[in-house]
């Protein structure tokens, strides 16, 4: 068993807008890119829909 895989884990989700996706990829990358092996992994999926329980609000308005 190679030795990164004792490093600890984390998940990060982050939903952002279309339209900020390329300059957070960027910015993950340029601040957590060691160079070394377990620097982590980058997936990039659609999200439906948000819901903001206490409210209602759907979409971008309950991103915020």
């Amino acid at each position: 068993m190679p030795p990164y895989d004792l490093l600890p884990k984390m998940k990060v989700e982050i939903v952002v807008k279309d339209g900020d996706l390329d300059r957070v990829v960027s910015t993950i990358i340029r601040n957590a890119r060691s160079s070394s092996p377990g620097d982590g992994k980058i997936f990039i999926s659609p999200v439906e829909d948000a819901i903001r329980i206490r409210t209602g609000e759907r979409g971008n308005e309950a991103l915020y």
